[in-house]
């Protein structure tokens, strides 16, 4: 990329009257350089079978080529036309629910070959339409792709060759390695095989939701290859990748495995939605860039994140900026929004744009110039940004879909169940807080040991290869501290025979029988104790009662370790449980291996990190305030851009503790050790002299 995209999606058909002219006009009033349109136009463009008019198409391409905008096309595939249902109602998705009903967008069956064909057909005309054009950049294929459940009688078929294949024809082993012996589940014919949608096995349940994942990766390396036909060189093919949804973007998309979807893709992007208001945090904004740059090990694109969004999320002042500066610090190369206009009718009316209803500048849109102003005059110091990060966090479909079977439970009386996600987020929200940059990892990744730190979060379902991998990076050197729930069955979910954790008892130095849920558990030893990392405002404020005990708790979920080799660092302070470890320390060849056998609260997991951190000598940065955060980078020019970050509505101040610098939005000179004034929701961005 030679400058940062700025801009949002833009839909002329959509539009209550003809005003591509003026709305044109206020995009370059904004500095906004790209939109993105067609991704979800099937009907228009191809109004009957085999009719086709891409007007509305060219005509904003011819509008924005003339006011010098660039345009991402999207594939319309995502929400198919009422003609091609009417004609072929089974393009629809069968599902556990049964036959899909129209009216929702992605509700077809991705493997139908009619959808395919129809698919193909207006994707060719689209490319046919489009990829000549010289500010056409890039390709956005489909949107959102996930399985959306499909399980219909082809779909099932296609697993069952899947199996035959993976299992080399062999039933018995199929039976033995997924258990369905139990309760008559077995399997003696593979003609006699039954409807997955029914199962209650967990090890076939898992095994059918990653053939799942594998139809996404099949339908967009398949849609990719035909883009490529058309594409020129200097064009690049993406897709929105999105994540697990708690109401806003929030952990391992579970219907999409991002690993093997990114190798169809020239540059990954994602899309990024996140709460504000006082409950902006950047969280969410940094964890989706992280994973999302972590795929390519290159930077990414935001091709969707909220202006106004919901009402609950409609911006405080400055918070639209230092949103956009967010993604920016994780190694975005676009902010673009979803979307330009809020739309009169459907579904998402109340999902707002850039502009509200009436068209008109308002405090969103005159935010928006600002920033589309400031990335035009220092965007060539922020494009590109490259990070080199000394910790990662391993993340796994597959260990996400086991525990979504087998969750980990709260006792009885006690609401909800503790998801996958929620552990890793767990885990990744206490090393934001403490400043700790980090890339994501998956089993397949190799080269291990370029990271000094890998932290493994409920590898619940894990093949043999992969313990034996991370066992080896401990013995190269390395610093591995993995949760509970790690290496308890293999990839099909078949739950170890010998002592736990499976494979890594020698190496984390410990081994546990039995497990159980905290109740009136707390925790006590050396790490409850250890000074704050940052400041009185931190997370981790020291927190110690009378005595070294402290008060803090085992939550959730604890395994009851017992020390082999291993040093303790935490035990349960409980009369029945107090002979038990909870967290302990051990040295395994050249590294050290740290198991955490319980959930706690942030607090103490920040004072456990910081205990790792310092043993592995990883340098991380002390703001002061878990409101403030630092992300770095490394620009074109060789030199390092530090943002401070100020999620809070008080003014903040920061010791820079960088040589000498140049703030990149005034223009002033910042020395070492100088205390930097951060305003409310805004921000500091300082690139190095050296």
């Amino acid at each position: 990329m030679k400058q940062l995209l700025f801009g949002a999606a833009y839909y002329d058909e959509y539009m209550p009257y003809d005003r591509l002219e003026e709305d044109v006009a206020m995009m370059k009033k904004a500095n906004i350089n790209t939109v993105r349109i067609a991704e979800s136009t099937w009907s228009t463009c191809e109004p009957q079978e085999g009719v086709f008019d891409f007007s509305h198409v060219e005509r904003v391409i011819d509008a924005m080529e003339k006011a010098d905008i660039n345009v991402i096309i999207g594939t319309p595939t995502y929400a198919v036309p009422t003609w091609m249902v009417k004609s072929h109602p089974d393009v629809l998705a069968t599902t556990v629910n049964g036959r899909g009903i129209y009216g929702p967008r992605q509700i077809m069956d991705i493997t139908n070959p009619v959808y395919l064909y129809y698919s193909e057909r207006v994707i060719r005309q689209l490319m046919k339409h489009t990829a000549h054009r010289k500010n056409v950049i890039g390709f956005q294929l489909d949107n959102e792709t996930k399985y959306y459940g499909t399980a219909g009688k082809n779909v099932q078929e296609k697993f069952v060759k899947y199996l035959r294949k993976k299992f080399n024809d062999d039933l018995d082993a199929l039976n033995a390695e997924f258990g369905l012996d139990y309760w008559s589940n077995r399997i003696n014919a593979w003609e006699d095989f039954p409807d997955v949608r029914g199962t209650i096995n967990g090890s076939l349940g898992a095994a059918f939701e990653k053939f799942q994942r594998s139809l996404v990766t099949a339908f967009l390396s398949w849609q990719s290859s035909i883009v490529s036909e058309y594409k020129r060189d200097d064009q690049f093919i993406t897709h929105n990748l999105d994540f697990d949804w708690k109401g806003y973007s929030y952990g391992v998309q579970p219907q999409v495995d991002h690993y093997h979807v990114a190798q169809c893709l020239t540059i990954a992007g994602a899309d990024i939605y996140h709460p504000t208001q006082d409950k902006l945090t950047g969280a969410e904004i940094a964890f989706g860039g992280d994973m999302i740059r972590s795929l390519k090990k290159d930077n990414y694109l935001v091709i969707e994140t909220e202006a106004q969004g919901f009402p609950a999320w409609t911006p405080y002042q400055g918070q639209l900026r230092l949103q956009a500066y967010s993604h920016i610090a994780s190694g975005a190369n676009s902010v673009m929004y979803w979307h330009w206009h809020s739309i009169h009718n459907a579904c998402e009316t109340y999902w707002k744009g850039i502009l509200s209803h009436d068209f008109a500048e308002n405090a969103v849109y005159k935010e928006a110039c600002v920033i589309g102003g400031e990335f035009k005059r220092i965007g060539s110091h922020l494009v590109n940004l490259k990070k080199k990060n000394d910790v990662a966090i391993m993340v796994s479909n597959e260990a996400l879909t086991a525990l979504k079977w087998f969750p980990i439970e709260v006792s009885a009386g006690e609401n909800g169940d503790t998801s996958y996600n929620d552990v890793v987020r767990w885990i990744y929200d206490t090393l934001y807080t403490m400043n700790v940059e980090c890339d994501f990892i998956w089993p397949e990744s190799e080269n291990l040991n370029r990271y000094k730190m890998i932290i493994v979060p409920a590898l619940y379902a894990a093949s043999d290869q992969v313990l034996l991998k991370l066992k080896d990076y401990v013995a190269g050197g390395g610093y591995l501290a993995a949760t509970f729930k790690t290496g308890f069955a293999n990839e099909n979910v078949k739950v170890a025979h010998d002592v736990q954790p499976h494979l890594l008892r020698q190496c984390f130095g410990v081994r546990y029988h039995q497990f159980t849920f905290p109740k009136n558990v707390k925790l006590t030893g050396k790490i409850a104790e250890i000074a704050a990392c940052h400041s009185d405002s931190c997370i981790c404020t020291e927190n110690v009662a009378n005595k070294g005990i402290s008060d803090f708790s085992a939550k959730v979920f604890m395994e009851l370790l017992i020390p082999e080799t291993a040093k303790v660092l935490l035990k349960y302070d409980h009369y029945n449980w107090g002979e038990y470890a909870a967290v302990t320390e051990n040295q395994y060849k050249q590294g050290m291996a740290y198991y955490i056998g319980c959930m706690t609260d942030k607090k103490l997991l920040c004072k456990i990190f910081k205990h790792i951190l310092d043993k592995a000598e990883i340098h991380y940065e002390k703001t002061g305030s878990d409101r403030v955060i630092l992300r770095k980078g490394i620009n074109d020019f060789g030199k390092n851009v530090y943002f401070y970050m100020n999620y809070s509505p008080e003014q903040r101040t920061v010791a820079y503790t960088k040589s000498e610098g140049k703030d990149l939005i005034s223009g002033a000179n910042i020395v070492e050790k100088e205390n930097i004034v951060i305003e409310p929701w805004n921000l500091r961005i300082i690139e190095s002299c050296q």
